[in-house]
């Protein structure tokens, strides 16, 4: 699962664990196997990183280690060590949940919230800290989530009896038919109870929409869409007992006037004059690691020519490479002639068209 060899020593596990996590974490991954995988990545690493489970291991195979709990599996394995500052979600709770037939059951989680977050190309090259603003629903402090002034919990609708539905029956005794029409209550809207006073505060709803913002850790090379998990930001748990579900945002890339980004690449469009891409030219390129650098142009450069810079793009995730910044040559036709401009273009047109013939 790992790809290391049987002899492999724990930094080569480790580090074989790292690079295919985080290729397959589901933060990162949206292909429909990455939870599976990333979770099978996960138990392999546990397994081999534990010397007395990698012995059962090499011995009997999985079941050496069938037997395992969740917890006895990965309870001296810390996640965050090894990816820190990523804010990656490595719950035993949630992705781990599914590894093993007997596992305890975690408390009821609410919904995760997710939010977007531009941050710019500069950004990705150093890595640093962002304020990530949410809206998130609370319990109302005035009427502890009953909707009703005063905390009082809105009374059962008689009409419908509390389903917020009404059945209307009709029977067609000559086809020995009975046909039945469900429509919501018209007394409480088909809400099933009536909030006769609603609390001033929710209005009704018993939740509050509560603006925040945090402080999030860019890493550096952060790839387009990644997400960064924030725990416990997220929806409350529809259970007294429950807990909050978490808060996901979503990086992308800031529009840049210099550059396009594919990947850990960078696209730039130069617009050269016909004379420079005929005789050859050097240009002053902006990077955003090095700043101006000096780029050589070759005589008779065609348009749509690319030319590479090499390690000059973003930083690759979760290693020390760069991607390549790419030059696409376009030519600048110019639009109005001076006289003497379009004398050396008919003298040049001549010679041209003399050498053809």
């Amino acid at each position: 699962m790992l790809g290391v060899a049987k002899n492999a020593d724990q930094k080569q596990i480790k580090d074989a664990f790292r690079n295919l996590a985080l290729k397959y974490h589901p933060d990162r991954n949206k292909e429909a196997d990455a939870e599976e995988r990333f979770k099978g990545i996960a138990e392999a690493y546990a397994i081999l990183s534990n010397p007395k489970k990698r012995a059962e291991y090499d011995a009997r195979g999985f079941a050496g280690v069938a037997g395992a709990s969740q917890e006895d599996l990965f309870n001296n394995i810390n996640f965050e060590d090894i990816f820190g500052g990523l804010n990656f979600d490595f719950g035993s709770d949630n992705l781990f949940s599914g590894f093993f037939r007997h596992h305890r059951k975690g408390p009821s989680r609410g919904a995760n919230i997710e939010v977007e977050l531009y941050v710019t190309l500069d950004r990705i090259v150093h890595g640093g800290e962002e304020i990530v603003h949410f809206n998130r629903p609370v319990t109302c402090h005035a009427c502890h989530g009953t909707g009703g002034e005063g905390g009082v919990a809105p009374r059962q609708c008689e009409t419908c009896g509390g389903t917020g539905r009404i059945t209307h029956s009709q029977r067609k005794e000559e086809e020995h038919v009975l046909i039945q029409h469900i429509v919501p209550c018209s007394t409480c809207g088909g809400r099933g109870s009536i909030n006769e006073h609603p609390c001033p505060e929710c209005h009704g709803s018993g939740e509050l929409e509560l603006a925040e913002k945090l402080t999030v850790k860019i890493p550096v090379g952060i790839e387009e869409g990644m997400a960064l998990r924030i725990p416990g930001k997220g929806m409350p748990s529809p259970a007294s007992d429950g807990v909050s579900g978490d808060l996901l945002v979503l990086v992308h890339s800031s529009p840049d006037p210099r550059f396009e980004r594919e990947g850990a690449d960078l696209l730039r469009t130069e617009i050269l004059a016909i004379p420079d891409a005929v005789l050859g030219t050097t240009l002053k390129v902006p990077t955003l690691l090095d700043g101006l650098v000096d780029v050589t142009v070759p005589p008779s450069t065609q348009p749509d020519t690319v030319l590479r810079l090499k390690e000059k793009g973003l930083p690759v995730f979760g290693s020390n490479q760069h991607g390549d910044l790419y030059l696409r040559i376009s030519l600048r036709v110019p639009q109005h002639l001076s006289k003497e401009e379009r004398e050396l273009y008919e003298q040049l047109r001549t010679v041209i068209n003399r050498q053809e013939y």
